[in-house]
Protein backbone atom coordinates (compact mmCIF):
# COMPACT_ATOMS: atom_id res chain seq x y z
CA UNK A 1 0.00 0.00 0.00
CA UNK A 2 1.27 2.72 -0.83
CA UNK A 3 -0.66 5.64 0.84
CA UNK A 4 -2.46 6.00 4.16
CA UNK A 5 -5.69 4.81 3.94
CA UNK A 6 -8.44 5.55 7.01
CA UNK A 7 -11.46 4.24 7.31
CA UNK A 8 -14.90 4.15 9.73
CA UNK A 9 -16.22 0.70 10.28
CA UNK A 10 -20.13 0.20 9.52
CA UNK A 11 -21.82 -2.88 10.05
CA UNK A 12 -20.85 -4.41 6.86
CA UNK A 13 -16.82 -4.97 8.45
CA UNK A 14 -17.83 -5.53 12.35
CA UNK A 15 -15.58 -8.60 12.77
CA UNK A 16 -12.15 -10.09 13.28
CA UNK A 17 -9.59 -7.15 11.94
CA UNK A 18 -7.54 -9.28 9.74
CA UNK A 19 -10.25 -11.05 8.20
CA UNK A 20 -12.85 -7.30 7.35
CA UNK A 21 -9.25 -6.01 6.17
CA UNK A 22 -8.28 -9.28 4.21
CA UNK A 23 -11.80 -8.94 2.85
CA UNK A 24 -11.83 -5.27 1.85
CA UNK A 25 -8.18 -5.57 0.46
CA UNK A 26 -8.67 -8.48 -1.27
CA UNK A 27 -5.44 -7.76 -3.53
CA UNK A 28 -2.93 -8.72 -0.05
CA UNK A 29 -2.79 -11.78 1.80
CA UNK A 30 -4.55 -12.16 5.23
CA UNK A 31 -0.90 -12.72 6.73
CA UNK A 32 0.74 -9.71 5.07
CA UNK A 33 -2.37 -7.38 6.74
CA UNK A 34 -1.65 -9.35 10.23
CA UNK A 35 2.13 -8.34 9.40
CA UNK A 36 0.81 -4.67 9.23
CA UNK A 37 -1.14 -4.93 12.60
CA UNK A 38 1.29 -6.56 14.47
CA UNK A 39 4.04 -3.82 13.26
CA UNK A 40 1.98 -1.11 13.75
CA UNK A 41 1.01 0.43 10.61
CA UNK A 42 -2.80 -0.31 11.61
CA UNK A 43 -3.70 1.78 14.70
CA UNK A 44 -7.74 1.78 15.80
CA UNK A 45 -8.96 4.82 17.07
CA UNK A 46 -5.22 5.77 17.40
CA UNK A 47 -4.10 2.98 19.17
CA UNK A 48 -2.34 -0.16 18.26
CA UNK A 49 -4.46 -3.51 18.23
CA UNK A 50 -4.24 -6.96 17.99
CA UNK A 51 -4.99 -8.97 14.75
CA UNK A 52 -7.78 -10.41 16.76
CA UNK A 53 -9.25 -6.98 17.69
CA UNK A 54 -12.82 -7.40 17.11
CA UNK A 55 -14.29 -4.04 14.86
CA UNK A 56 -17.30 -2.69 16.24
CA UNK A 57 -19.76 -0.01 14.23
CA UNK A 58 -17.98 3.75 14.54
CA UNK A 59 -14.41 2.13 14.83
CA UNK A 60 -11.63 4.59 13.07
CA UNK A 61 -9.24 2.79 11.30
CA UNK A 62 -5.83 3.87 10.23
CA UNK A 63 -3.70 2.48 7.97
CA UNK A 64 -0.10 3.83 7.41
CA UNK A 65 2.21 2.68 4.57
CA UNK A 66 5.03 0.94 5.22
CA UNK A 67 8.37 1.84 3.03
CA UNK A 68 8.13 1.41 -0.71
CA UNK A 69 8.74 -2.21 -1.85
CA UNK A 70 12.02 -2.40 -4.61
CA UNK A 71 10.66 -4.07 -6.80
CA UNK A 72 13.19 -5.93 -9.60
CA UNK A 73 11.10 -7.44 -12.95
CA UNK A 74 13.05 -10.75 -13.58
CA UNK A 75 11.59 -14.09 -15.66
CA UNK A 76 10.59 -16.47 -13.73
CA UNK A 77 10.44 -20.38 -15.23
CA UNK A 78 6.35 -20.31 -14.33
CA UNK A 79 4.08 -22.69 -16.52
CA UNK A 80 1.63 -20.88 -19.05
CA UNK A 81 -1.43 -22.49 -20.45
CA UNK A 82 -0.77 -20.93 -24.16
CA UNK A 83 -3.78 -20.63 -25.86
CA UNK A 84 -2.10 -19.17 -29.66
CA UNK A 85 1.24 -17.71 -30.14
CA UNK A 86 2.90 -16.42 -32.99
CA UNK A 87 5.63 -13.66 -33.56
CA UNK A 88 3.22 -10.60 -32.92
CA UNK A 89 0.52 -11.87 -30.03
CA UNK A 90 0.06 -14.28 -27.67
CA UNK A 91 -3.24 -15.41 -26.44
CA UNK A 92 -2.73 -17.37 -22.55
CA UNK A 93 -5.28 -18.98 -20.34
CA UNK A 94 -4.66 -17.21 -16.72
CA UNK A 95 -5.38 -19.37 -14.09
CA UNK A 96 -7.42 -18.17 -11.13
CA UNK A 97 -5.16 -16.64 -8.50
CA UNK A 98 -2.56 -15.59 -10.83
CA UNK A 99 -1.83 -11.47 -10.77
CA UNK A 100 -0.76 -10.04 -13.83
CA UNK A 101 1.50 -8.03 -13.42
CA UNK A 102 4.07 -7.03 -10.27
CA UNK A 103 2.67 -4.24 -8.00
CA UNK A 104 3.58 -3.81 -4.20
CA UNK A 105 1.98 -6.48 -1.96
CA UNK A 106 2.51 -8.66 -5.29
CA UNK A 107 6.70 -8.25 -6.14
CA UNK A 108 6.76 -11.25 -8.41
CA UNK A 109 5.18 -15.06 -9.45
CA UNK A 110 3.03 -12.90 -11.65
CA UNK A 111 1.93 -13.60 -15.16
CA UNK A 112 3.98 -10.64 -16.93
CA UNK A 113 7.45 -12.12 -14.88
CA UNK A 114 6.26 -16.07 -16.47
CA UNK A 115 5.62 -14.16 -19.76
CA UNK A 116 9.39 -12.58 -19.46
CA UNK A 117 11.13 -15.94 -19.46
CA UNK A 118 8.71 -17.26 -22.46
CA UNK A 119 9.19 -13.82 -24.93
CA UNK A 120 10.22 -10.73 -25.25
CA UNK A 121 7.20 -8.04 -24.94
CA UNK A 122 6.40 -4.33 -25.91
CA UNK A 123 7.46 -1.89 -24.06
CA UNK A 124 4.61 0.81 -24.30
CA UNK A 125 2.95 0.40 -21.15
CA UNK A 126 5.89 0.42 -18.93
CA UNK A 127 8.36 -1.40 -16.85
CA UNK A 128 6.43 -3.73 -14.75
CA UNK A 129 3.54 -4.35 -17.35
CA UNK A 130 5.74 -5.07 -20.62
CA UNK A 131 2.93 -6.53 -23.04
CA UNK A 132 -0.03 -6.25 -21.10
CA UNK A 133 -2.95 -4.61 -23.29
CA UNK A 134 -5.72 -5.68 -20.47
CA UNK A 135 -5.91 -7.36 -17.37
CA UNK A 136 -8.18 -9.58 -15.56
CA UNK A 137 -8.73 -9.86 -11.76
CA UNK A 138 -6.28 -12.13 -9.52
CA UNK A 139 -9.10 -14.37 -8.62
CA UNK A 140 -10.51 -14.29 -12.32
CA UNK A 141 -9.27 -17.22 -14.74
CA UNK A 142 -9.17 -17.08 -18.71
CA UNK A 143 -8.10 -15.06 -21.68
CA UNK A 144 -5.80 -12.67 -22.18
CA UNK A 145 -4.01 -10.85 -25.65
CA UNK A 146 -0.19 -9.93 -24.67
CA UNK A 147 1.36 -8.27 -27.31
CA UNK A 148 5.23 -9.13 -28.37
CA UNK A 149 6.04 -5.80 -30.11
CA UNK A 150 4.93 -2.17 -30.00
CA UNK A 151 3.11 -2.35 -33.48
CA UNK A 152 1.24 -4.92 -32.10
CA UNK A 153 0.42 -3.15 -28.73
CA UNK A 154 -0.90 -0.38 -30.36
CA UNK A 155 -3.04 -2.43 -32.76
CA UNK A 156 -4.71 -4.00 -29.79
CA UNK A 157 -5.27 -0.95 -27.84
CA UNK A 158 -6.77 0.73 -30.03
CA UNK A 159 -9.00 -1.93 -30.82
CA UNK A 160 -9.93 -2.01 -27.20
CA UNK A 161 -10.70 1.57 -27.57
CA UNK A 162 -12.77 1.43 -30.54
CA UNK A 163 -15.37 -1.42 -29.08
CA UNK A 164 -13.97 -3.80 -32.06
CA UNK A 165 -12.58 -6.93 -29.87
CA UNK A 166 -15.10 -9.42 -28.37
CA UNK A 167 -14.81 -10.37 -24.67
CA UNK A 168 -17.09 -12.77 -23.00
CA UNK A 169 -16.84 -13.59 -19.09
CA UNK A 170 -18.90 -17.11 -17.66
CA UNK A 171 -19.74 -15.25 -14.07
CA UNK A 172 -22.11 -17.25 -11.65
CA UNK A 173 -24.19 -14.75 -9.64
CA UNK A 174 -26.51 -15.23 -6.48
CA UNK A 175 -30.38 -15.22 -7.23
CA UNK A 176 -32.04 -16.26 -9.86
CA UNK A 177 -32.34 -13.84 -12.87
CA UNK A 178 -36.02 -14.02 -14.52
CA UNK A 179 -35.35 -12.37 -17.27
CA UNK A 180 -33.12 -14.37 -20.12
CA UNK A 181 -31.10 -11.39 -21.02
CA UNK A 182 -30.60 -8.15 -20.25
CA UNK A 183 -28.17 -4.94 -20.73
CA UNK A 184 -26.68 -2.97 -17.81
CA UNK A 185 -25.74 0.66 -18.67
CA UNK A 186 -24.67 2.24 -15.65
CA UNK A 187 -21.63 4.77 -15.25
CA UNK A 188 -18.63 3.11 -13.11
CA UNK A 189 -15.72 5.31 -10.93
CA UNK A 190 -14.43 5.26 -7.21
CA UNK A 191 -16.33 4.61 -4.28
CA UNK A 192 -17.47 7.47 -2.22
CA UNK A 193 -17.61 5.62 0.43
CA UNK A 194 -14.42 3.20 0.40
CA UNK A 195 -11.11 4.04 -1.87
CA UNK A 196 -10.51 0.69 -2.97
CA UNK A 197 -14.04 -0.28 -4.35
CA UNK A 198 -15.60 0.86 -7.66
CA UNK A 199 -19.42 2.07 -7.58
CA UNK A 200 -21.58 3.35 -9.83
CA UNK A 201 -21.58 6.87 -9.66
CA UNK A 202 -23.51 9.43 -11.19
CA UNK A 203 -19.85 11.53 -13.12
CA UNK A 204 -18.34 7.85 -13.74
CA UNK A 205 -16.99 6.59 -17.06
CA UNK A 206 -19.54 4.91 -19.17
CA UNK A 207 -19.58 1.26 -18.68
CA UNK A 208 -21.91 -1.66 -20.67
CA UNK A 209 -22.46 -4.83 -19.65
CA UNK A 210 -24.68 -7.28 -21.51
CA UNK A 211 -25.86 -10.80 -20.00
CA UNK A 212 -27.99 -13.49 -20.93
CA UNK A 213 -28.84 -16.38 -19.07
CA UNK A 214 -27.04 -19.88 -19.01
CA UNK A 215 -28.80 -22.19 -16.88
CA UNK A 216 -30.98 -21.48 -13.57
CA UNK A 217 -30.51 -22.81 -9.62
CA UNK A 218 -32.45 -22.84 -7.13
CA UNK A 219 -30.15 -19.65 -5.49
CA UNK A 220 -28.09 -18.98 -8.32
CA UNK A 221 -28.29 -18.01 -11.77
CA UNK A 222 -25.10 -18.89 -14.55
CA UNK A 223 -24.74 -15.90 -16.80
CA UNK A 224 -22.59 -14.94 -20.01
CA UNK A 225 -21.70 -11.54 -19.98
CA UNK A 226 -20.71 -9.41 -23.09
CA UNK A 227 -18.12 -6.46 -22.58
CA UNK A 228 -19.28 -3.50 -24.54
CA UNK A 229 -16.46 -1.64 -22.01
CA UNK A 230 -14.21 -2.52 -19.84
CA UNK A 231 -13.79 -0.83 -16.54
CA UNK A 232 -12.37 -2.43 -13.42
CA UNK A 233 -14.24 -4.82 -11.90
CA UNK A 234 -17.35 -3.87 -14.33
CA UNK A 235 -18.80 -7.40 -14.06
CA UNK A 236 -18.51 -7.48 -10.99
CA UNK A 237 -20.31 -3.65 -9.88
CA UNK A 238 -22.77 -4.10 -12.48
CA UNK A 239 -23.84 -7.29 -11.12
CA UNK A 240 -24.03 -6.24 -7.59
CA UNK A 241 -25.84 -3.31 -8.69
CA UNK A 242 -29.03 -5.08 -10.37
CA UNK A 243 -28.82 -7.34 -7.39
CA UNK A 244 -27.36 -10.51 -8.50
CA UNK A 245 -23.39 -9.84 -6.75
CA UNK A 246 -21.27 -12.81 -8.02
CA UNK A 247 -20.52 -15.91 -6.11
CA UNK A 248 -17.41 -16.10 -3.94
CA UNK A 249 -16.92 -12.50 -4.76
CA UNK A 250 -15.02 -11.23 -1.47
CA UNK A 251 -15.25 -7.86 -2.17
CA UNK A 252 -18.66 -6.90 -3.89
CA UNK A 253 -20.36 -10.52 -2.78
CA UNK A 254 -22.06 -10.74 0.18
CA UNK A 255 -20.55 -12.76 3.10
CA UNK A 256 -22.60 -15.94 2.98
CA UNK A 257 -21.61 -17.04 -0.50
CA UNK A 258 -20.34 -20.60 -1.76
CA UNK A 259 -17.00 -21.85 -0.80
CA UNK A 260 -14.02 -20.77 -3.48
CA UNK A 261 -10.74 -18.89 -3.88
CA UNK A 262 -12.58 -15.99 -5.06
CA UNK A 263 -15.32 -14.66 -7.40
CA UNK A 264 -16.44 -17.22 -10.01
CA UNK A 265 -15.78 -15.25 -13.24
CA UNK A 266 -13.87 -16.61 -16.12
CA UNK A 267 -12.39 -14.96 -19.16
CA UNK A 268 -14.19 -17.90 -21.88
CA UNK A 269 -14.16 -16.23 -25.44
CA UNK A 270 -11.83 -13.27 -26.67
CA UNK A 271 -11.63 -12.55 -30.22
CA UNK A 272 -9.48 -9.62 -32.26
CA UNK A 273 -8.36 -9.06 -35.67
CA UNK A 274 -4.43 -9.70 -36.45
CA UNK A 275 -2.29 -6.57 -35.93
CA UNK A 276 -0.50 -7.20 -38.86
CA UNK A 277 -2.73 -9.56 -41.47
CA UNK A 278 -6.25 -7.72 -40.29
CA UNK A 279 -7.52 -11.35 -39.75
CA UNK A 280 -10.54 -11.76 -37.61
CA UNK A 281 -9.22 -14.10 -34.84
CA UNK A 282 -11.92 -15.79 -31.85
CA UNK A 283 -10.21 -17.81 -29.34
CA UNK A 284 -12.16 -19.85 -26.34
CA UNK A 285 -10.82 -21.40 -22.86
CA UNK A 286 -13.13 -23.88 -21.26
CA UNK A 287 -14.22 -23.49 -17.54
CA UNK A 288 -11.69 -24.54 -15.15
CA UNK A 289 -12.13 -27.39 -12.89
CA UNK A 290 -12.97 -25.51 -9.69
CA UNK A 291 -15.62 -24.03 -11.69
CA UNK A 292 -16.95 -26.40 -13.00
CA UNK A 293 -17.17 -28.94 -9.79
CA UNK A 294 -19.00 -25.83 -8.01
CA UNK A 295 -22.17 -26.19 -11.33
CA UNK A 296 -21.79 -30.13 -10.64
CA UNK A 297 -22.49 -29.62 -6.90
CA UNK A 298 -25.55 -27.09 -7.80
CA UNK A 299 -26.99 -29.52 -10.14
CA UNK A 300 -26.90 -32.64 -7.56
CA UNK A 301 -28.12 -30.17 -4.76
CA UNK A 302 -31.11 -28.37 -6.30
CA UNK A 303 -32.11 -32.29 -7.39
Amino acid sequence: MSEEVELTIDSEMVGRIDKQLGHHFDQFSRSQIQHWIEDGHVLVNGKQVKPKYKLLVGDHIQIIPEEPQKIDLTPENIPLDIVYEDNDVIVVNKPQGMVVHPAPGHPDHTLVNALLYHSPLSTINGEFRPGIVHRIDKDTSGLLMVAKNDLAHRSLTAQLKAKTNQREYVALVHGVIKEDKGTIDAPLGRSLKDRKKQAVVIDGRHAVTHFNVLERFKNYTLVACQLETGRTHQIRVHMKYIGHPLAGDPLYGPRKTLAGNGQYLHARLLGFKHPRTGKEMVFTAPLPAYFTKMLEHLRKTDQ
